[in-house]
């Protein structure tokens, strides 16, 4: 599948445009104002099991290709072998397309040993000899609890910047998760990020509710607020919650007609309608 068909364009002829990818994802275009942006550095945070492994696999499916192919790197979460197990369950995911246009690289072993460097080398020889066209990491957030008696101060942030530069100069269009509390806002990460995907879950009488907040979108007109997001079979699926139109809550002109009854028509607006 030609990758043209997974990008757009924001038309607009007095500003420069910026490519922007289809996320695969209904609903997700609209509130992210058409798109992804090519070649940014998007992080997907949330608590657990609120959706962000799976959001994130209907994005790489969505825009993977055989020349340019997408790349999932796990850190230190699930293992390949049993994320793979229920990502296959949904409509997006399609086996046959794993070795060719999707690769999984598992990085667990060297992470634990808490050599940051091995690890940014390792996904340097994998996106260098594969040219990926998006790349995932799961977990991000789990690395910055891995520290070796012997590792320097700032080894966390220097391995971040390095690797926000690597793909930046790559030209893949970068995403990461991790588990995030809303207190830790002030995280390196979000700073240098172009863009959050913040999902969480909340109770509601006695069912679950799960929503996405765009908090963070550089060069798109992001939808404000909390929007509904639902997985089924298929995947994930965002509701864009309708923001209020003033232009929507002007009465319209009607004919009306008159009560008889001295003051009540200039009461009722001109009459019954």
């Amino acid at each position: 599948m030609s990758s043209k068909k997974h990008s757009r364009k924001r038309e607009d002829a007095s500003r420069p445009s910026i490519e922007l990818l289809d996320t695969g994802v209904p609903g997700l275009n609209e509130i992210l104002g058409g798109g992804l942006p090519t070649d940014s550095f998007t992080l997907i945070a949330g608590g657990p099991g609120s959706g962000k492994t799976t959001l994130a696999m209907q994005l790489l499916f969505a825009n993977a290709t055989p020349e340019r192919p997408g790349l999932f790197i796990t850190l230190l979460g699930e293992t390949s072998l049993k994320m793979l197990r229920y990502q296959q369950l949904f409509g997006f995911f399609d086996s046959g397309r794993v070795g060719t246009d999707v690769h999984f690289l598992n990085l667990s072993e060297e992470a634990l040993s808490g050599d940051l460097e091995n690890v940014l080398t390792r996904m340097i020889e994998q996106v260098d000899r594969l040219r990926p066209r998006i790349v995932v990491v799961d977990s991000f957030r789990a690395l910055t609890r891995i520290r070796r008696s012997d590792s320097p101060v700032g080894q966390f942030e220097g391995f971040m910047h390095k690797l926000v530069l690597h793909l930046t100069t790559w030209e893949a269009t970068s995403i990461l998760i991790g588990e995030y509390l809303d207190q830790e806002l002030e995280n390196p990460v979000f700073t240098v990020s172009d863009g959050i995907f913040w999902l969480s879950q909340e109770t509601h009488r006695n069912s679950v509710v799960r929503r996405i907040q765009i908090m963070k979108a550089r060069g798109v007109a992001s939808m404000p607020g909390l929007h509904t997001m639902r997985m089924t079979a298929a995947g994930v699926q965002v509701f864009p919650r309708t923001p209020e139109r003033p232009e929507d809550l002007t009465p319209r002109k009607t004919d009306r007609l008159s009560t008889g009854v001295a003051g009540l028509d200039e009461m009722m607006g001109g009459g019954i309608p």
